[in-house]
């Protein structure tokens, strides 16, 4: 099977690249795989990305590109494809129209996979007959407006299957968009085991990674944090992620006085050496998925802090397993389970260790299994078969039930399946 990911910028360091990135390459163990990034901004890419996967571009950005993409005077005039509401919309163009256009029209892909929202729109309208047409979201959609919502529900029916990071958000989109014929799973993001050992649990650090967008809330997280410094003064936050919200958070920092004490430290990757360094891992999100980094977080050994919010953490931490989930909004309580966890060096180690455990359910080879499952679904569903097609999805389930049951370290199948299962 020829698989084609449709992404924005592969040479970037985003959750997005990471978890594309680990998901191809486990794939590329059996699958022809390639990605396919619409722009190019640098030379190499910042990630890792295996020698089996193919890896080329549509729109040449970088300043010594003999192509002139740059200066092209279609690249001056607004996208008409590309959603205007979406976020990215200003970084697209006529030109990333007809490039994108003209690699769908004559893709030979067999299962075409769109990466965000913009790309997902142009996947279900411009892809030629013959490939399986698939999205792939990275944030859930109640954080999406009104008018890209409006977009989606006007395209998203002509896909075969959209894939969701947790449970919750496949049912909203089930709800709110009207995908009739369309089939939606929840599949978690894909996240490579670290390189390094796990963290030992003694680095005075709590450590954050994101965007910093509002929907992330960071700002709660300084302001709790205002109050675990006023208890422990030994203990610092780092952020990780650029984003619009950096100049808040700095003036927010500096009004509490926490410039010792909360660092914004920019995007980075790979993460994993950052997380091993720290003994907590947090998140505020007010309405997000379950996203990669605390995947990440997870998978170096860190028990998590997060808000239990609607469309995510709670289907990937386990309260007083994995890690605390405290209502979301609120610095009092987010305060109060971190402060918990730093007085309690035995607690802050037992939930490390069942969280390195429970990680292994993110193992690319366990999503890729899942990934490869839902796309011989649809083959047999497009074949018009009803029987064969069941054939295909009871052996799909099955693929993908022995993918996550290999790699649940000390789980049962069905606990490690818990954040796998398919709406």
């Amino acid at each position: 099977m020829h698989i084609s990911f449709l992404m924005h910028h592969a040479y970037g360091v985003g959750e997005t690249v990471r978890a594309t990135f680990g998901l191809a390459d486990a794939l590329a163990e059996r699958h022809d795989v390639e990605i396919v990034s619409v722009l190019r901004h640098r030379d190499a890419p910042a990630l890792d990305l295996g020698p089996r996967v193919a890896l080329r571009h549509l729109v040449d950005l970088r300043e010594h590109a003999p192509a002139g993409d740059r200066t092209d005077p279609a690249h001056t005039r607004p996208a008409k494809v590309f959603p205007a509401a979406e976020p990215r919309f200003g970084q697209y163009s006529e030109l990333t129209d007809r490039r994108i256009a003209d690699h769908l029209r004559r893709t030979e892909a067999d299962v075409v996979v769109g990466t965000r929202p913009g790309l997902t729109v142009h996947v279900a309208r411009q892809t030629r007959r013959g490939p399986l047409r698939v999205g792939q979201e990275s944030h859930c959609l109640a954080v999406r407006g009104r008018e890209l919502r409006l977009a989606l529900r006007g395209a998203y029916p002509r896909l075969d299957a959209l894939v969701t990071a947790t449970e919750a958000d496949a049912r909203a989109h089930l709800r709110r968009l009207r995908l009739p014929g369309v089939r939606v799973a929840a599949v978690p993001r894909a996240v490579p085991a670290p390189r390094l050992a796990p963290a030992d649990g003694t680095g005075r650090w709590v450590v954050a990674a994101g965007r910093l967008t509002r929907a992330k809330r960071y700002d709660v997280l300084v302001r709790a944090f205002a109050a675990v410094v006023a208890a422990r003064p030994d203990w610092r936050l780092r952020i990780y992620g650029g984003g619009p919200e950096k100049p808040a958070l700095r003036a927010l920092i500096d009004e509490l006085g926490l410039y010792n004490h909360v660092f914004l430290m920019g995007p980075a990757g790979p993460l994993e050496s950052e997380w091993a360094k720290g003994s907590l891992a947090v998140d505020p999100a007010g309405r997000e998925p379950a996203g990669a980094a605390l995947a990440e977080a997870m998978r170096c050994g860190l028990p998590v802090v997060a808000t239990d919010c609607p469309y995510g953490p709670g289907e990937l931490v386990e309260e007083g397993v994995t890690g605390r989930l405290v209502p979301a909004g609120q610095p009092v309580a987010l305060a109060t389970a971190l402060l918990e966890l730093i007085d309690d060096d035995a607690a802050r180690a037992r939930l490390g260790a069942a969280a390195l455990a429970a990680s292994a359910r993110f193992d690319p080879v366990a999503v890729a299994g899942r990934h490869a499952a839902l796309f011989e679904e649809l083959a047999a569903r497009r074949r018009g078969n009803g029987l064969r097609g069941s054939l295909h999805h009871a052996r799909g389930a099955l693929i993908g039930g022995a993918y996550a049951a290999k790699y649940a370290t000390g789980h049962t199948a069905r606990a490690a399946m818990r954040g796998v299962r398919t709406v």
